[in-house]
Formats: structure tokens, sequence, C-alpha cells
């Protein structure tokens, strides 16, 4: 029972408020920061951003996630007393063979899609590929970005998820608050800004199907690799002007945002893309009893129901 992991711990409260502050606070504030300013300071913070080296600005930008995930492994050890292993999943090891088919999975779906687009219409897709740039792009995002995705999803499908679940004693609302905090926690992302808050759907929709997957196969094993896929991609393949970063990726994308379209589009991957994605999911590992495990209730005596089945087998 994976949010009942939670119970391996020490849950004192203020130890509860500690980890959360340390290790959620640089979301806060930057989301704090983000609504503070007015439109002209966000631009102009927004422009300088634009004008460091785009190597150098992934740098910057991902680096503290080394930090930050080091810190919640820290402090889910020494201050709750509990192992990264209950913090990952339920069952009694880490499977890595789960996050390599979600991360290829993705992968190829996204190529898949990318290909197909660019044979509709590629009049704004120009080749932005520079070997030098890209060969120092590619070593940058496959050391760094394991960091930033695991921050995530240790965090918001992993510590907040099993903490709030203990709390409220269901899944359903853990599950729906970790999805909406986590898409307004990237509402400062350059794209909001260009394209509108419309986008937020997008990353409330693929914050719930992070939390659905975790939930369904007892571990953010799943959402690990999904996530890791996703942002790869987004880094290597095509940037734009208005990417939360921009990168020197294989294409660009040199035309004019067209919000509708693009908001349509993010519609057609929460509606039909995820549900695929799930779908192959569910026949691979045999997923079952989706009600119970999306909004069952959660109780002390499952966690030991469930070590004692694992015992006995």
């Amino acid at each position: 029972m994976y949010i009942e992991q939670a119970y391996k711990g020490n849950n004192a409260w203020w130890r509860v408020v500690i980890t959360t502050f340390l290790t959620a606070g640089i979301f806060l504030a930057n989301f704090v920061a983000y609504f503070m300013m007015s439109k002209e300071q966000v631009e102009a913070v927004y422009k300088s951003m634009s004008e460091i080296p785009n190597n150098w600005s992934l740098i910057i930008n991902l680096s503290p996630f080394i930090f930050l995930l080091g810190l919640l492994f820290l402090l889910v050890r020494n201050l709750h007393e509990r192992s990264v292993l209950s913090l990952t999943t339920s069952r009694n090891s880490i499977d890595f063979k789960r996050i390599f088919f979600s991360f290829s999975l993705v992968v190829l779906l996204t190529i898949l899609v990318f290909v197909g687009t660019y044979f509709m219409d590629h009049s704004n897709i120009v080749c932005n590929f520079n070997p030098v740039k890209f060969s120092i792009l590619l070593l940058i995002s496959i050391l760094l970005f394991p960091f930033q995705i695991g921050f995530e999803e240790y965090l918001f499908r992993g510590y907040l998820l099993q903490q709030i679940g203990i709390i409220v004693k269901n899944r359903w609302f853990p599950l729906l608050f970790t999805s909406l905090v986590f898409g307004l926690f990237h509402s400062a992302n350059p794209e909001v800004a260009q394209m509108g808050y419309g986008v937020m759907v997008f990353y409330i929709g693929t914050g719930l199907l992070l939390g659905i997957m975790t939930l369904m196969d007892e571990s953010v094993e799943l959402a690990l690799g999904f996530h890791l896929a996703n942002n790869l991609m987004a880094a290597l393949l095509i940037t734009s002007d208005y990417s939360a970063i921009h990168t020197d990726a294989l294409f660009k994308y040199s035309g004019v945002e067209n919000t509708t379209d693009t908001l349509n589009e993010m519609l057609v991957s929460i509606a039909i893309v995820y549900p695929i994605i799930l779908y192959i999911f569910a026949k691979r590992y045999s997923w079952t009893n989706w009600k119970a495990k999306l909004t069952g209730k959660i109780q002390f005596s499952n966690l030991k129901t469930s070590n004692q089945t694992q015992q006995n087998a």
C-alpha cells in the first residue's frame, strides 16, 4: 500500500512542516515572487534570463535540484526515520525496469508525434542542430535532468502524496491536491505568461496523470520514467522562444505562437494520449481495483496486513 508507507516513519506534525518548508519552499517562493511582480518586472526577468547562453542557463536552472533532492532524502531518512525505498514503492525493492519501460514509451510516442507533425506541416520548424552545442546539451541533460524530475516526483507524488494521505485518511484528496499544486507551481514558467493561464490545464492534467500512475502502480517508478522522458525530449528535440528553458535542441519552432492551436494540442494530449498511456500501463502491469486505489480510505491496519502478506510470500 503506497500511501501507507508513510506510517513506517515518524510523522510528528513539526517534522512534516520542516520537511515541507525546506523542500517545497523554493516552489512557494518562486510562486509568491511571480505574483508580487508587475508585468514589466516579469518581462524584464524573462529578458535577462534569455540573454544567458542556453547551456549555462540550463545548468543554472537545474543545478539547485541536486541539493534539493539530496535534502529531501536526508530529511526523510533522518528526520522521519524511514527509508527512501518507502518513498519510492510499496514493493520490497525498486523496479528499474518499470522506469525504463515508462521512459522508452514516452520517448517513442513523443518522436512519433513529432515526426507526424513535421511531415504534415514543417513550415515553422527549422533545423537548429549544432554538433558541439548539442553534445554539451545532451551531456548536461543526462547529468542534471534526473535530479530535477527526481526531486519533483519524490516531493509531489512521493512525500506530499503520502503525508497528506495519512492526514486526511483517503486517496482522492491527496491525488487532486498534489496535482493542483504541481500545476500552480509551474505558473511562473514563461509559456504561461506568453499563452495565458489556460496552459495550467496541461500542467494540472499532467500532475493528475502522474498521480494516477503512482497510486495504481503503488510506486513512483512509472512517473519517474514518464517525467524524465518528457523533460529530456522537451530539451533535446525542439525549442522555441517561449519555452520554459531555451536550449540548443535539434529543431526550433520559428513561427508566431498560436495560443488557440497550442491549447488544443495540450487538450488532445490530456484527453487522448494520456488515457492511451494509462491503458498500456494498466494492461502491462495488470492494474485492478481502480476505485479502491484512487479513492479508498487510508488505514494503518492496511500497512500491517500488507507487510504480513509480503512476509508470508
